[in-house]
This record gives C-alpha cells, sequence and structure tokens, in this order.
C-alpha cells in the first residue's frame, strides 16, 4: 500500500477503546504515541485489548510488532496484521524491519507493539532502546497513527527513558499501590485539562476515579515505588554485566569467570570468527575489565582496537621478552553507541541510511558532512570526554577510527577513515573544542565518498557499519615546540620484497621512517623510507653511497605544538635543537666532515631491534595463522635501548577491488601472460583497463636513438592516461640507465603504472638481468607498484602476445605523430574485468587472465 493511502473510508477517530480513559486524556488525537510504563505485562495487556477491539470496530488496520520474548498481547487471528521483526539482527536490521512495514501501511493506521524492554535487554543498552523510540515515533505521528508501546518501571536508566519521554506525546505511569491500580501522567503534549495530570484509580470497568486530596497523593506516591533522583539507583546492562564479571573474577570460580568473559566479549568487540578465536586464546577477563575502565560510552571498541589489544596479549605470553620492551598500553576507547547516538539525535540516521542503497549512496554527501561537523553530544559523553582530557593533561594523543568492519581477516578498511592528531595545547575550553571537531571528522569520514566506494566494491553498503573510535597518546618526548617518536614504521611478517636472493620472505620486512610514522604509512612526496630486510637487515637495493644518499629519507613529519597542526619538513631542522635525539643511531656519513644521512644503520647493527621486530612478527604471524601488518612507533633512550609502541595489527589483506582474498586465476581461465620467480609488492589482484607493450624483437634491433624515443613514447602514454589502470610490459630492465639494457624510463615515466612487467629478453644474443638489486627497485616499492619479471624460456612462463595485438592500437589516437612505432608499442584497450591479473608473492607468481 502506498504510504499516503488511507487505511479505511470511514473518519478516522482514534480511541483507546476505554472512554473513561479517554475523557482522562481529553481524547486521543492522530498521531499519539502512548507509552505505558508498567509493572507487570497484564497490566499492558488490559490496556491493549480495549484498544485492539476498538480497532476493529472502526475497521481500522491494525499492526501489532511481536518481538519480545513475554507471551503475546493479541491473538493472531483476522482483525490484526502481526510482524515479527528481529531484535537479534541488531539495531539497523531491526529498524529497517519495523519502517518497512509502516511505509507500506501507510496513513491513519493504529499500532501495538510487544513491551521496549526487551529491546533493551537485546542490544544490552537502555539508550539504543530510546534511540529506536526517536527514530520511530515521529515517523509514526507523520502518518497520523495511534501507537501503544509498553516499557517496565524501575528497570532503565535514565539514558533511555529521558529520550522516550522527550520524544512521545503520552508517558503514563500504571503501577499498584495497595491492591489499587492507578494510573499516573508523567507527559502529557499539547492538551489542557484539570484532572488531566492527577493521578487517577482504575477501578472497577472504565472508571477512572481522580485522586485530588494531597494527603492520599503523598501515601500511594510514597508506595508506588518511585525510583528517586539518583542515576545510580538504576543500573544499566553494562554496568550490571560487568560488575558480575568483577564478582566473577574474584570468586576464583573458573566456571563463572568463564560465562563472564563470553559475555563481555560478545560485549566488546565485533563478530569476526577469526578474531573471536584469537580473543579467547589470548585475553583474560582482567583485560576486558580494563578495557571498560577507558571507556567512553558502550558498544563494541571496533576492529582497530581489538587488534591492537590482540597483539598485545599474544607477545605478554609468546614473547615475554619484547613484550617487556613495549610502552605501557595508554589508550581510551570510544563505544559504537556513541556514534549510533550521535546520528539518531542529530537527525543524521535517515541520511546515512541511504548510503546503504546502491542506487543513493553518493547522494547527499555534502549535507551529511556539514551537519555532522556541526552535531552536538550528550552531557554524559561530554563529561567523560573531558575526564580522558583531564588524564592527558597537555600531552598530544590521536583520535583513530576503529570500526566494525575495520582491521578483520578479509577486510582491511586501510586508509578509508580519518584519523586525526590533536596538539591538545591551550586552555580546557579549546582542548574540548579540539577533541569535538576530531570525533566529528571521524565520524563524517563513514559518509566520504573514497570510504563508501570502498564498501561498495566490496559488497558492505549493507553491512552495519559502525565508527567506535581508539584515542592514543602520541608516542614521544615532551619539552619542544617538534613533537614525535624518534622513529616509526610499518612491519610487514611476509615479505613480498625479495629484491635479493638472501632475503628470506618469511623472516619479514619492516618499513622505518624517522618521526611520525605517516610516512611510512602513505607515500606524500618524492622522499624514501627505509626498507628493511628482518633476515638481513644490511642489505640495501643500492650497491654504493652515493646511491643510498639519494634514496634516504630527507623531510619528517611531527606535530608543530605552537602552530597547532602536523607539519612536513627538513629533518635536520627538526631535530637540531634535540639533543637527545639518537643521531649516531639513525645517520651515517660517507666520510668526516661529511653530510649526514638518514640511514638507520647503527639501530640496525649495534641494537637488537632487527631481531625483536622479526621475533614479534613471528610470533604475531603464527597466532593469526596468517601474515599480518603492524604499525609501530619506537623512542630510544640515552642508553641506546628503546621502547617500542605496537599501535596496530591486522591481518595482511590482498588488495583486491571487489574484496575476494585470492590470489589465484579460476580453474580453466584463458592465461594471457604466466610468470614466475621474480615479484616484488604484495600480493594483489588488478584488472587493467589499458596495456602497454613494447615488443621485445623490434626494440631489441632498434639503435640507442630509437630507443630513446620509445621510452619518451611511454613517458608521454602515461601522462596521458590519467586514472587508468596500466599494465605495461617491455623487454629488459625498465628504468635502466643504459639503453642497451633495457627501457631506460625515468620513474616519472610510469608513475600510474599499476604492474610492470620486465620480459627477459632482448634479443637472441643478450638476456639482461632483471632490475632487483638496482635503485629503481626503491622506486617501485615507495610507490607501490607491482613488479613482476618474466621469462619466456622457461617451461611455466608464458606470453601470448597475438592475444594483446587483436586488440585495436590506440597509440596513434593517444599520442599525436607517433604512427612510425605502432608496429613496436601498441596500446590496447580492455572492458572491465576482460583481463585479471592475479598476483601471488608468497609463490612468486603472477597469472594474467582473459575474464573473470
Amino acid at each position: 500500500m502506498n504510504t499516503e493511502s488511507v487505511a479505511a473510508d470511514a473518519p478516522f477517530a482514534p480511541t483507546t477503546g476505554l472512554p473513561g480513559l479517554d475523557a482522562v486524556l481529553s481524547g486521543v488525537q492522530r498521531g499519539d504515541n502512548i507509552v505505558w510504563q508498567i509493572q507487570a505485562l497484564d497490566e499492558y495487556e488490559a490496556l491493549v485489548t480495549p484498544y485492539a477491539e476498538a480497532a476493529r470496530r472502526a475497521g481500522r488496520r491494525l499492526i501489532y510488532f511481536r518481538f519480545a520474548s513475554h507471551r503475546p498481547l493479541l491473538a493472531d487471528d483476522a482483525g490484526v496484521e502481526i510482524h515479527h521483526p528481529r531484535p537479534a539482527d541488531g539495531f539497523d536490521a531491526f529498524v529497517d524491519q519495523v519502517h518497512s512495514v509502516i511505509d507500506a501501511t501507510g496513513r491513519e493506521a493504529m499500532y501495538v507493539f510487544d513491551c521496549l524492554s526487551e529491546l533493551a535487554e537485546a542490544w544490552q543498552s537502555d539508550r539504543m532502546m530510546g534511540n529506536f523510540f526517536r527514530l520511530t515515533c515521529p515517523r509514526l505521528f507523520d502518518l497520523d497513527t495511534v501507537t501503544y508501546f509498553g516499557v517496565f518501571r524501575k528497570r532503565h536508566a535514565r539514558a533511555g527513558m529521558e529520550v522516550i519521554t522527550a520524544t512521545t506525546q503520552f508517558l503514563l505511569d500504571v503501577f499498584r499501590c495497595r491492591g489499587q491500580l492507578y494510573l499516573r501522567p508523567v507527559k502529557v503534549q499539547h492538551r489542557s485539562a484539570a484532572s488531566m495530570n492527577l493521578i487517577h484509580a482504575w477501578e472497577a470497568g472504565d472508571h477512572f476515579r481522580p485522586v485530588a486530596d494531597s494527603g492520599t497523593v503523598s501515601e500511594i506516591l510514597a508506595g508506588s515505588g518511585w525510583p528517586g533522583l539518583e542515576d545510580a539507583l538504576i543500573v544499566d546492562h553494562w554496568k550490571r554485566h560487568f560488575a558480575a564479571a568483577r564478582r566473577a573474577r574474584a570468586s576464583g570460580d573458573p566456571a563463572a569467570r568463564a560465562a563472564a568473559f563470553g559475555r563481555l566479549a560478545a560485549m566488546l568487540f565485533p563478530d569476526d570468527a577469526g578474531m573471536t578465536r584469537l580473543v579467547r586464546e589470548y585475553l583474560e577477563l582482567g583485560d576486558l575489565l580494563a578495557v571498560r575502565d577507558r571507556m567512553i560510552g558502550v558498544g563494541t571498541i571496533g576492529g582497530k582496537a581489538l587488534g591492537m589489544l590482540v597483539a598485545r596479549a599474544i607477545l605478554r605470553r609468546e614473547l615475554p621478552a619484547v613484550h617487556a620492551r613495549l610502552e605501557a598500553h595508554d589508550s581510551f576507547y570510544v563505544g559504537t553507541e556513541v556514534f549510533d547516538t550521535f546520528f539518531v539525535h542529530n537527525g543524521l540516521w535517515w541520511l546515512r541510511r541511504q548510503q546503504r542503497e546502491p542506487a543513493t549512496f553518493l547522494q547527499g554527501l555534502d549535507e551529511a558532512h556539514e551537519r555532522i561537523m556541526n552535531g552536538s553530544f550528550s552531557g554524559s559523553i561530554l563529561r567523560q570526554f573531558e575526564g580522558m582530557l583531564d588524564y592527558f593533561g597537555e600531552w598530544p594523543y590521536i583520535v583513530r577510527s576503529s570500526s566494525r568492519l575495520e582491521d578483520r581477516y578479509g577486510n582491511a578498511f586501510a586508509g578509508q577513515y580519518d584519523s586525526v592528531f590533536c596538539m591538545n595545547q591551550g586552555t580546557r575550553e579549546k582542548r574540548r573544542a579540539e577533541l569535538l571537531d576530531a570525533v566529528r571528522r571521524v565520524y563524517a569520514s563513514t559518509l566520504g565518498a573514497q570510504a563508501l566506494r570502498y564498501r561498495e566494491r566490496r559488497g558492505l553498503l549493507g553491512h552495519n557499519e559502525q565508527m567506535a573510535l581508539l584515542i592514543m597518546r602520541v608516542s614521544g618526548t615532551a619539552g619542544r615546540r617538534y613533537f614525535n617518536p624518534h622513529a616509526a614504521g610499518v612491519g610487514l611478517s611476509f615479505n613480498p620484497y625479495p629484491w635479493n636472493p638472501r632475503i628470506d620472505m618469511r623472516a619479514g620486512v619492516v618499513r622505518l621512517v624517522a618521526g611520525l610514522g605517516t610516512r611510512a604509512v602513505d607515500r606524500a612526496d618524492d622522499d624514501y623510507t627505509r626498507l628493511v630486510a628482518l633476515n638481513a637487515p644490511e642489505l640495501r637495493p643500492e650497491h654504493n653511497f652515493g646511491a643510498i644518499a639519494r634514496h634516504s629519507q630527507r623531510r619528517m613529519d611531527t606535530l608543530d605544538l605552537e602552530q597547532d597542526h602536523v607539519v612536513s619538513g627538513p629533518f635536520r631542522e627538526f631535530v637540531a635543537d634535540d639533543d637527545d635525539f639518537p643521531l649516531a643511531l639513525f645517520t651515517s656519513r660517507e666520510q668526516d666532515g661529511g653530510p649526514v644521512f638518514l640511514t638507520f644503520d647503527g639501530l640496525l647493527e649495534r641494537t637488537p631491534f632487527a631481531a625483536d621486530m622479526r621475533a614479534l612478527l613471528a610470533s604475531l604471524h603464527t597466532a593469526y595463522r596468517h601474515p599480518v601488518e603492524i604499525e609501530f612507533a619506537l623512542n630510544l633512550r640515552a642508553d641506546d635501548s628503546y621502547r617500542i609502541n605496537l599501535l596496530q595489527c591486522r591481518p595482511m589483506q590482498v588488495r583486491n577491488a571487489d574484496g575476494a582474498a585470492v590470489t589465484a586465476p579460476p580453474a580453466g581461465a584463458a592465461r594471457l601472460l604466466a610468470a614466475r620467480g621474480a615479484v616484488i609488492g604484495p600480493s594483489r589482484v588488478i584488472r587493467p583497463d589499458r596495456v602497454i607493450l613494447v615488443r621485445t624483437a623490434g626494440y631489441g634491433r632498434l639503435g640507442q636513438p630509437g630507443r630513446l624515443a620509445v621510452t619518451r613514447l611511454v613517458g608521454r602514454i602515461n601522462r596521458v592516461s590519467g586514472d587508468r589502470v596500466l599494465l605495461a610490459l617491455g623487454p629488459g630492465r625498465w628504468g635502466s640507465s643504459d639503453p642497451w639494457l633495457g627501457i631506460p624510463v625515468a620513474f616519472a615515466e610510469i608513475n600510474h603504472v599499476a604492474a610492470l612487467c620486465e620480459v627477459v629478453a632482448m634479443h637472441e644474443n643478450l638476456t639482461p638481468d632483471v632490475s632487483l638489486g638496482t635503485h629503481f627497485i626503491n622506486e617501485l616499492i615507495e610507490a607501490d607498484t607491482l613488479y613482476f619479471a618474466l621469462f619466456p624460456n622457461r617451461e611455466d612462463n608464458l606470453l601470448d602476445e597475438a592475444a594483446l595485438l587483436r586488440r585495436p592500437n590506440r597509440l596513434a589516437e593517444l599520442v599525436p605523430d607517433s604512427e612510425r612505432w605502432a608496429e613496436l608499442v601498441h596500446v590496447a584497450d580492455v572492458a572491465p574485468g576482460e583481463l585479471v591479473l592475479y598476483a601471488d608473492a608468497e609463490r612468486q607468481a603472477v597469472v594474467v587472465t582473459e575474464g573473470g
């Protein structure tokens, strides 16, 4: 039925079905939501029954939402339409199930809901019960319906009941005192009658007698079980469960402890099978209680926070010597309920809801962002935020996303959501405003186009994505204008960059930078990181100090506490006044008196850092049963000892546009290319839509001027290809300084290429070495370009050049005046998904198939 349709031809005359009660309420009106606060279910039944009979007599559609475990309020007969939404499916799904019925039913219907208290139990949150009401009541009001809700007295914390009270038109307290049933209006909106706000005794049949004398009223209220003014007298679900868990821990009863652990883990952590195994194996009940002590609001703490906690727990048990070198964990958590409540109470829920639909997920994003950045928080959450600020003092911290879907097996969400550094300097008011803006920014990033496209590609738009926050103290040494850890980086338990035969890929790798780790995570300019193969940390792709100097880090990221933002600038400038910076361990020079360069040689040669990181990554890899990726910060002490701050741990992901964690092509797929033996870069799946092929035989016959001309032509194709996903194939070394050994491109001439293939043949008399061990590898690694070599003379390698040449050559169209090279350089555009590249770093294999 259309939402604007009329339920019946007769005029809608709302009623409770009890004329005496209608008189007390000065009539029921269209749009009224009536909440009955009851002591026992039979009281609610006594009110629902005449209301339902009146709906039947009037020929009105009567909708009953049956979701609670209590006995049914209405029988399944011809006079009622019963729907069964499922609270166990979660808040988002339950809202959708209820509202789809409401929208389909249309105007002027009558509704009965089971007792709402069941929702608070299902979601372990009185506030989420209130949030459901906040979303549902206005919609029913707009459709001119009349609706009955029940909620049990003295069961819910003020945070939930305040929302219901503020939203409904009627809140009526029903209770017994000395055997008599009474009705007391708590809220009556838009009505005015002298007797309306009096207590009424519900006597035989339909008679409601007002209680007018003060003595009797006082006696009745004194015996009504009124909860009083103190919030703590009604303890919410979380406080009850955590208090019970503390008692179980103190009891020494293993069964009680196990039951408490399981209950708290389900409340705190996202539901993910792989992570649930690690939680059960490595976390302890005390760990969960410690989380609650540092938690703002309630709800899950998200995937990123869970990964960090689990990783620390694994090292605590499996590698205590390295665990002793970790900085103490000093973070706070903002639960997902804070996020949900923020969106509900700032009128953003339905804007967010449309982003779950494929047809509308990119609509209204600017409006949503503006409204999020102007949104407000509840008083209780603000007080908790202020308590955290008082704890941190003026120490910098970072507000990090920790969504329900982040850092899971299968979906990393790496870089999709914002993290915001807070300098945390100045007055308490200024620091609070900075914190709230940071929280809003992370919340807003959930509705950013980049994150939504990521979810859409992975089939996750319809999933309930909730944002928790991990608020972490920034590692570093206070007392200077510039604030940062001495070093930071990213570690992988499986090394996908085997540029030298001595590298053991299973020993892991670290990308290391001085200052904040932002440079190790995302390359922001043409600077470099130090790549450390952990089984041979002395190895570098460069062969002399000049090359090492050219590919060393020059710029550093730091917090400028005076200017209140993150800055990038020359490393030497930022550490010039820092007497504590470990220059001797971090820098090298070619000769005495020469300039120093960031090499980290001393750190790697004279401390156990590389061995510790290798052991740390191996331990996590073993526990996860999967390669892992970590983020860390590092601070040195005066005696060259150090502390590692483990910031994040997640399963290492296959980079795949549609989310499937596979690196092998489907059986029977036609192969355009197969290569084994030299793959540089993490495993991934790429769907190229343009292929650049420099044909081996023709290139091998060219002289030097011709080879240089072809090289510049490749650069021009790269520039005009824009956002195309490029696969480039060509003979010999790409980036070689010697045109006789390959294609001497500068990196800027292939910087848009997603995957680069070196065909290891020039002509029959020359088979050059591949680019492994050259400075060019640095550029490829920093840009995250997949490199692989193809050896045509090996049995397990192939290239179906003819299949590429059958596709039209777009060279002349893309680059005018290039016709003379059309026999040598072939540029083929392919339809989406027509070619698929599967790269498996662990097996050192690449396959390109035609079709999926």
